[in-house]
């Protein structure tokens, strides 16, 4: 009911993580479980420039989330920004490219430019969930001063402990965003 991880048991609302653990996002939804061959199809989306996979993944997100994610009224799609040098590198962002496959079924513009990633942080793949939380504090921060959007819809290819929807989410409720939701790509199971 919070991050849309699937429970292994029906009766349950929410998974271990939000039991415990206090989110800054509203609510999330993703379209596919972080699976073996998940794994094979995101590592091909973020590095082998296979960015048609995004109107797939949209599309499956949709067929399963769709109302609840129009009843969230989003205003906006902002993806998870890249830092400038992953960017240089691989030359797209994966989660700008999903947010614009959501964007066309939606009718929700994007903002790739509003969330900045100012500082470069290790990929959280590599770390424990404590790890990943301070590896991704003060990481992001807003493009000007004051409220630009209330209702925000994040992107991003693979939530995993929240940590890094959580620190934008932070940062876009400190520049006035009322409610910051979540759609991903792939939902893990871990932590």
């Amino acid at each position: 009911m919070k991050c849309g991880k699937q429970l292994d048991e029906d009766e349950r609302e929410y998974c271990n993580d939000c039991s415990v653990k206090k989110h800054n996002f509203d609510r999330g939804a993703a379209a596919f479980s972080y699976s073996d061959s998940m794994k094979k199809s995101m590592y091909a989306f973020k590095y082998n420039n296979r960015r048609e996979y995004a109107g797939f993944y949209a599309d499956t997100l949709l067929s399963g989330w769709e109302t609840l994610i129009r009843a969230w009224k989003p205003q906006i799609i902002i993806p998870v920004p890249l830092h400038k040098t992953k960017y240089r590198k691989r030359g797209y962002n994966q989660a700008e490219v999903f947010a614009r496959a959501l964007s066309e079924r939606l009718d929700v513009p994007v903002d790739a430019s509003y969330l900045m990633r100012v500082r470069k942080t290790r990929p959280q793949k590599e770390l424990n969930d404590r790890e990943r939380c301070n590896n991704i504090n003060n990481a992001f921060q807003t493009a000007g001063n004051g409220v630009k959007y209330r209702q925000v819809l994040l992107t991003d290819d693979i939530y995993t402990t929240g940590a890094t929807v959580d620190e934008c989410a932070r940062v876009l409720k400190a520049a006035g965003a009322q409610e910051v939701y979540f759609a991903a790509v792939c939902i893990g199971r871990g932590f």
